[in-house]
């Protein structure tokens, strides 16, 4: 692990950074054959994502990942550290970064994921321990379920005896069997609709099952809840009552990955910056808009001038 003098951060991420493919389908999909498509190689990783927009946008951000001791985890820290720091991610030998693989068809919409997350294993009880002097130095904590149960709910506790606010990601509706009953302590949680239904245990099919599916989020501990829904933007509610939808303009879409992480990075941003709960995911719906219409995991067009056009654009405030 690269070692320099702590110094205080507005936010550290804690979870994964991998090495993304994606593959785009240039016709609709067959299945259990040759398709032809594109493929390309970028940075990700939901904690090292959310860290770079952060960054981009102009937040001290810090990220605690876990990475391998290989090409691929030294092209991704090349490719962070300008934005990110980097010094709490600890390289482990003789393991693989983790990668993910997203398929997606001739729209640029997910078809199917596979990840490979295995390096993951490798952080252990002691990771407190190790980590305190970052974790300690931060005025919030992004987390999300890459890491074991264990360590998830460590963090979680962490920050409610501290009173840190703390957003967490849940990453996949798989990975939300990680985190703990009690979400006392937690600060935001920002699902996409299968976690939410994962979390809440519920099938999410109408307006009102959404505030239903944060109802129950809400009763297991945490403070504020966003639920997005795709094209129809996203819903938030709160352990005091505020409640509300706020559907996005249209913009032209080139590919959906990225958009969420991007989207989480623009509500913390908001967060820190005092902003209500409603401002705070226009924010985030402004960053995802960016996000959207580029390429790239996470836009190299996101920076906080583009931040401030897009939201005076379509949500009538600037930014400071």
């Amino acid at each position: 692990m690269n070692m320099k003098e702590t110094k205080i951060f507005d936010i550290i991420c804690i979870g994964g950074a991998n090495v993304d493919r994606k593959i785009q389908a240039l016709k609709p999909l067959v299945n259990k054959t040759s398709n032809p498509a594109l493929s390309t190689k970028t940075r990700g990783g939901v904690a090292r994502n959310i860290a770079e927009n952060l960054g981009r946008i102009g937040l001290s951000t810090s990220l605690l990942a876990y990475i391998g001791a290989d090409s691929e985890g030294e092209w991704l820290l090349q490719n962070t550290k300008n934005f990110v720091d980097v010094s709490p991610t600890e390289m482990i030998q003789g393991k693989s970064t983790g990668t993910y693989t997203a398929v997606l068809d001739e729209e640029g919409e997910m078809a199917i994921a596979l990840a490979d997350m295995t390096i993951y294993n490798e952080v252990k009880e002691y990771f407190f321990e190790n980590h305190w002097h970052h974790i300690q130095s931060a005025k919030m904590i992004l987390l999300d379920t890459n890491f074991p149960a264990e360590v998830i709910s460590q963090v979680i506790n962490y920050c409610k005896n501290t009173g840190i606010p703390i957003c967490i990601a849940p990453v996949s509706a798989p990975k939300t069997d990680k985190l703990p009953a009690s979400l006392e302590g937690a600060t935001w949680l920002i699902a996409n609709h299968k976690e939410a239904e994962a979390l809440s245990k519920q099938d999410i099919t109408s307006e009102g099952d959404y505030y239903r599916a944060a109802e129950v989020i809400l009763a297991r501990g945490v403070e504020k809840v966003v639920i997005t829904r795709g094209e129809q933007g996203l819903i938030y509610y709160t352990n005091n009552g505020e409640a509300g939808a706020i559907v996005p303009p249209s913009v032209p879409v080139v590919e959906v990955t990225g958009a969420g992480d991007s989207l989480m990075a623009g509500i913390i941003f908001g967060y820190l910056k005092g902003l209500s709960t409603e401002d705070a995911c226009k924010i985030g719906l402004s960053c995802s808009l960016i996000t959207l219409q580029t390429s790239d995991t996470v836009s190299l067009e996101l920076n906080h001038q583009s931040l401030q056009e897009t939201f005076q654009k379509y949500f009538s405030k600037g930014v400071s």
